[in-house]
């Protein structure tokens, strides 16, 4: 009942605002996302060098176990690979990570695993924004219709 009141006095606002969310969302889970993969960049670019060195006799255990850990992170995500070429994928690989969780194998790569705080990633999103500013203003100025006289 409360939210008819609300709608019905103000839709326009309540609409506007429930898109800002929904921008908010998506981008954090963009930056969130982006995050990850240079994470995974990373690590693998590590994984390599490791590896290189390895076959020069030049690594510890530590070091090698680092980078078989990676080997299989990798592994991991070439295994869900699969899953986003089947149909409904959008349905199939949240399904397969929860019923990994459930079963408790751990399906996403470890970079994927990482719950940064919402603050980071705000952070992360004004500091693109301020890098970027006539992006935004380009996308806004495409998005307003022309009017003729």
């Amino acid at each position: 009942m409360r939210l008819y009141k609300v709608i019905h006095r103000a839709p326009i606002r309540v609409a506007k605002i429930s898109t800002k969310r929904q921008q908010l969302r998506f981008k954090r889970a963009m930056v969130a996302l982006k995050i990850a993969l240079a994470q995974e960049k990373q690590e693998t670019k590590e994984m390599l060098t490791i590896y290189r060195r390895y076959s020069q006799g030049e690594v510890s255990k530590e070091d090698l176990q680092k980078a078989n850990a990676q080997f299989i992170d990798i592994l991991k995500g070439l295994g869900l690979g699969v899953f986003a070429v089947l149909p409904f994928a959008p349905l199939t690989i949240p399904l397969v990570v929860k019923l990994g969780q459930w079963v408790g194998v751990d399906v996403l790569p470890s970079s994927f695993n990482i719950n940064k705080p919402l603050k980071e990633i705000d952070q992360l999103i004004d500091e693109e924004q301020q890098q970027n500013p006539s992006h935004e203003k380009a996308a806004k100025q495409s998005v307003k219709p022309s009017v003729k006289k």
